[in-house]
């Protein structure tokens, strides 16, 4: 067996034999072994070992291992003690549960199988540890209210927020579906000075097309059939704060002359008014579309899309925030069994490796409703594997093989073009503009790949 931890190991075992048996063999397998030959000296020797998992006898000449277990217990409740004994009686059992043994491991026994017993016991130790450092985290984390992250795209993420939330500059922010860009708009305006004035959002994808110049402009009365009195818009009702336009990607061309002319002018025209009214706004954008794709495209005025990304706010997708996963996940746990009076305090081993592993490809608002499923569905204290959808308990990355000498394993060239391009693309959320960036091609040369190979351009 070819361990996937380093742990440190203390074996306790009165017998020389069995004890020097155990200290080599484990140490072979990659263990790091301190080895004690009584209980008495296994507790003197935490004052200057620190184990991951103890490995005890439980017939030992005067301190037992039940008694060793129990004082272990008290002493590093978070290191599990697995005992050995020759018994393996229902009493001896409960005895050690009582005692606080994680496992039992009964004589005779296979050093593969308590090689297993460490190295699980290990894991479940350092997940223990994480979930502790999680809850401390996200304890922690109110400098970007609803932000949460540690992973070093997020902490560049809130290095540039705090740089640009004083500046009144329009911030284009980008991203993924279910990244949170509305959270991250949200923490920019409590960043900001602006703070104590309104913040206002509007989703130019949702509000239909002949109702979208009054909602972001207003209305003077009889603009319109149903105007019978005058509206101020998103822009008025947003003054001394921030607007955001959210999937600004979506909004209609014949709009976006007159926006364009409020940005820059600093005022809007209410429909059927006649008169230009100022407004004091900091002006926020969000889209997961490719700007720079739609300009090319004629869907988007260029003069408009330079407007916008004078601060570009790119928030990461989830599966480039290197262990934020686990944080995020640990997060809405708790605010789940909170909301639903649940017992529920923390992610069992293998699920936390699956959350860990998964590719996200709804981001966070997938994980969010994810742990809103699992914290529904456990019957324990901790969500398990079983506790997650299949698409999360079944996920397999997909890989190229490149190192076998089986023709029959070797995929064609233009296969591997087709998959590596399609591997940037999802890394860099599918902004095609940065995708022929790093693969070295113009957006045409892209684009005529994409449809060579039978995948859309959008």
């Amino acid at each position: 067996m070819e361990t996937a931890t380093r742990a440190r190991v203390l074996v306790v075992e009165d017998d020389r034999d069995m004890r020097d048996l155990l200290a080599d063999a484990l140490g072979r397998r990659g263990f790091v072994v301190m080895a004690c030959a009584s209980g008495v000296e296994a507790l003197e020797s935490l004052e200057r070992a620190d184990p991951d998992v103890v490995v005890t006898d439980i017939h030992m000449a005067g301190l037992d291992g039940l008694e060793l277990c129990r004082r272990l217990t008290a002493l590093r409740p978070a290191v599990p003690v697995i005992v050995i004994t020759a018994f393996g009686s229902l009493e001896t059992a409960i005895g050690g549960i009582r005692a606080g043994a994680w496992d039992f491991v009964t004589k005779p026994f296979e050093i593969e199988t308590i090689a297993i017993a460490i190295d699980r016991a290990a894991r479940h130790k350092a997940l223990t540890e994480e979930v502790r450092r999680l809850r401390e985290v996200v304890a922690s984390s109110t400098r970007f209210e609803g932000l949460l992250g540690a992973s070093p795209a997020m902490l560049r993420l809130f290095d540039l927020l705090n740089r640009v939330a004083d500046s009144d500059a329009t911030a284009l922010v980008t991203g993924e579906s279910g990244t949170g860009k509305e959270l991250v708009a949200r923490a920019l305006h409590r960043l900001s000075r602006r703070r104590t004035g309104p913040f206002v959002a509007v989703n130019c994808a949702a509000v239909p097309e002949t109702l979208l110049e009054s909602e972001l402009f207003g209305h003077a009365r009889g603009a319109f059939t149903d105007a019978r009195a005058p509206r101020a818009g998103l822009f008025l009702q947003a003054h001394g704060g921030t607007l955001l336009l959210d999937e600004i990607g979506e909004l209609p061309l014949s709009l976006q002359p007159k926006l364009l002319r409020a940005v820059q002018e600093r005022s809007v025209r209410p429909v059927g008014g006649d008169r230009e009214v100022p407004f004091d706004v900091r002006i926020v954008v969000a889209t997961n579309r490719d700007l720079a794709t739609a300009v090319e495209e004629g869907r988007f005025r260029q003069d408009l899309y330079y407007r916008f990304d004078v601060v570009h706010l790119e928030v990461p997708p989830l599966r480039a925030r290197t262990g934020d996963a686990l944080l995020l996940a640990q997060h809405f746990l708790e605010g789940f069994a909170a909301r639903g009076g649940k017992r529920v305090t923390g992610i069992a081993r293998p699920a936390a490796e699956k959350l860990l592993a998964y590719d996200w490809p709804g981001n966070v608002r997938e994980l969010q409703n994810c742990m809103e499923r699992a914290v529904a569905l456990t019957r324990y204290e901790q969500v398990t594997l079983e506790d997650l959808p299949e698409r999360v308990r079944g996920w397999r990355p997909s890989q190229i093989v490149l190192g076998s000498d089986d023709p029959s394993e070797l995929a064609p060239l233009e296969e591997i073009e087709r998959r590596y391009i399609l591997k940037v693309l999802g890394a860099v959320g599918g902004n095609k503009t940065e995708a022929a960036r790093v693969l070295g091609l113009d957006r045409k040369t892209l684009y005529r790949k994409l449809e060579r190979y039978g995948v859309s351009s959008d």
